[in-house]
């Protein structure tokens, strides 16, 4: 493939997301969540686990938990009985009830609103703070990259890079500020529907003439 210009890249990417925007018009985060507390604890349990199985354990933690106050005061071998079967139960357990202590101490139990104060948060990384804030704040602070995105923006060649910050780095160039949150649901949902890891459906793709890894 001959050397793509910056210009012609954006030009590229701005065709990809409309098209993708067309194809999956209700992306979204697919955690359940009424707020962002929810949502915090929502992600701190979906690393390296499904967002289904999260789904499966939230409602039980949430009913007994319903607010940072209840969840800094719980004991970890309570929560890690609901979580069990998301992997990591006691790391993650540990990390639920160390946020939520913080929220309280910190934030006065309400879950902060910047990149800077997220990442304080036990079990807080950019990756989660990124979710917290473009889903339950409508905050464009970054771009939410997990492997669906890695792999999907790598085979779009949005980017080179294999870490996940300079993946975002990358796409946070390419795209305007206001679609950086949708951007992350609309590839995965794309890397979930048409573009696995193994066998992608390029014969399938809306983007497959724009997708210099393409096999059509």
């Amino acid at each position: 493939m001959p050397r793509e210009s910056k210009k012609a890249r954006r030009e590229r990417a701005e065709e990809v997301y409309d098209l993708l925007l067309e194809t999956y018009p209700d992306a979204h985060c697919e955690l359940d969540y009424s707020n962002a507390y929810e949502l915090t604890a929502a992600t701190i349990l979906s690393a390296q686990c499904t967002d289904v199985r999260v789904n499966m354990v939230t409602p039980e933690l949430f009913r007994d938990y319903p607010t940072a106050e209840e969840l800094a005061a719980a004991r970890q071998e309570d929560v890690e009985e609901i979580i069990r079967s998301t992997g990591f139960y006691r790391n993650k357990a540990r990390n639920l009830i160390g946020m939520a202590e913080a929220v309280v101490e910190r934030h006065g139990g309400e879950i902060p609103r910047t990149m800077a104060d997220l990442v304080k948060l036990p079990g807080v990384g950019r990756k989660t703070a990124n979710v917290v804030l473009g889903n339950a704040f409508g905050i464009d602070e970054g771009v939410v990259v997990d492997t669906h995105v890695k792999r999907i923006a790598g085979r779009l060649r949005f980017t080179r890079q294999t870490d996940p910050v300079k993946v975002e780095r990358d796409l946070m160039e390419l795209f305007p500020r206001e679609r950086w949150t949708l951007l992350s649901h609309l590839l995965i949902f794309h890397g979930r529907a048409l573009c696995p890891a193994r066998k992608p459906r390029c014969g399938e793709c809306p983007v497959a003439h724009l997708c210099p890894s393409a096999t059509v």
